[in-house]
């Protein structure tokens, strides 16, 4: 199979400026790598035609294939498919079935314009991406031996062109399937994980195995190249088998983008209620879980009791209690669960109580949090010690990620305060 290079050129000044965070480039890297297919250089330029005009010819010189993103909409700085189409000797022409199809999509706008059909100017003979989330199409052509994708820049619509599209494109370029498998790991980090693994990974080629970091958690990717799926699943079988058994519990789940995630698809298999009543989290606990399809067969509701006084009106936590062992305590996370679980008579509750900074409250430190859970037969709770160089939306995340293993312990019959300690990353 043909090693393929890849540059990503990201177009918008707004993404210089720093206006929008360039999350396209990571989330199309992180696709690629599960193809196996290299992605050598990122490069961001503005909505400027000539220094655009210089990225391309750069991209040209050093990689076989260039994906942009951004630039494809219908105002005058939208750029990209006028340059690439100069830069490789293309005309760009109207493609009939997207003015169409988006002339459907724009009938339920009030503020549609003519040059929203500027969109649908592609270059001639090129592959047409539709686009399921938006109105620009995306597209990709072959010219003088390289490969060009031209992307939207809304990462909505760029993730799902990329996954619905892209990802069957590239596909094509090769006689072989490439497959790929990612084990999620909550508990060690990605030098760890490295550390497990260096002996296999070190003589491993096909299949091949890769640790990525992310926010609060980690993955190993596990990538075979076959001449057939099926022969790339009988190659990966046995590498998953070994992964998992050397990682043990750490393993939170296979093929999933994260905790609560695996959790759902626990608790579609043995079905149970959970609430959460969150302080320091202020709902986010809750609102990670909602973003989820199907989420409201299992959680019943919660409560941000971010005070005292909301604890003992909303919880009815007695405020003695609470103020004589304060509010970030084990014996208040504790007793949110169970009040929790009380209150909506549900299976499982979860009860957080924290300091996310960057204030203390003169006895704890800043990252200090309390997770609780409560079940019919017992509760746990676990103390965390972040460290008061963490961010407030570190600390809060890696919180909800505590509370989400911990219900996925209980779920599979696990110890549910293991994993008590806060991994580093």
């Amino acid at each position: 199979m043909r090693e393929y290079n890849t540059e990503i050129l990201s177009v918008g000044t707004e993404l210089l400026l720093g206006h929008v965070t360039n999350t396209d480039a990571r989330d199309i890297s992180e696709e690629l790598s599960r193809l196996g297919i290299n992605v050598r250089y990122h490069t961001v330029v503005g909505d400027n035609p000539q220094r655009m005009r210089d990225c391309v010819a750069l991209a040209r010189s050093r990689a076989d294939i260039i994906i942009t993103t951004g630039g494809l909409g219908p105002t005058v700085d939208d750029l990209t498919k006028v340059v690439l189409a100069e830069s490789f000797g293309l005309k760009l022409v109207e493609n009939q079935a997207e003015r169409e199809q988006m002339y459907e999509y724009i009938t339920y706008s009030n503020h549609f314009t003519e040059n929203n059909y500027n969109q649908v100017m592609l270059p001639e003979g090129c592959t047409v991406f539709h686009n399921n989330c938006g109105t620009a199409p995306g597209c990709a052509f072959e010219a003088d031996g390289t490969i060009v994708i031209m992307l939207p820049g809304p990462p909505k619509e760029c993730r799902a062109m990329f996954r619905e599209s892209v990802i069957p494109y590239l596909r094509t370029l090769s006689d072989k399937v490439i497959v790929s498998h990612s084990v999620r790991i909550f508990g060690l980090g990605e030098s760890a994980v490295d550390d497990l693994f260096a002996a296999e990974m070190n003589s491993m080629r096909n299949p091949t195995m890769a640790p990525y970091a992310k926010e609060c958690d980690c993955l190993l990717q596990v990538t075979a190249k076959a001449d057939s799926e099926a022969e790339a699943e009988e190659m990966l079988r046995p590498v998953m088998a070994q992964v998992c058994e050397k990682l043990g519990d750490y393993v939170y789940g296979t093929d999933v983008e994260c905790m609560e995630e695996a959790v759902l698809q626990l608790l579609q298999k043995n079905p149970k209620t959970f609430a959460l009543a969150e302080s320091c989290t202020g709902g986010e606990v809750a609102a990670r879980f909602t973003e989820l399809p199907g989420a409201s067969e299992f959680l019943k509701g919660g409560a941000v009791t971010y005070t005292n006084e909301a604890k003992a009106v909303m919880l009815g936590i007695d405020r003695q209690f609470i103020e004589s062992n304060l509010a970030v305590s084990e014996p208040v996370a504790r007793a949110m669960a169970e009040h929790m679980r009380a209150v909506l008579n549900t299976d499982l509750a979860v009860g957080i109580t924290g300091l996310a900074g960057p204030g203390g409250d003169g006895v704890h430190e800043v990252g200090t949090v309390f997770v609780a859970l409560a079940a019919e037969n017992g509760t746990w709770v676990r103390e965390l010690h972040m460290g008061p160089q963490r961010t407030r939306s570190f600390i809060r995340r890696m919180a909800g990620n505590h509370a989400y293993d911990m219900i996925r312990r209980w779920l599979t019959g696990k110890e549910v305060a293991g994993n008590r300690s806060c991994p580093a990353f």
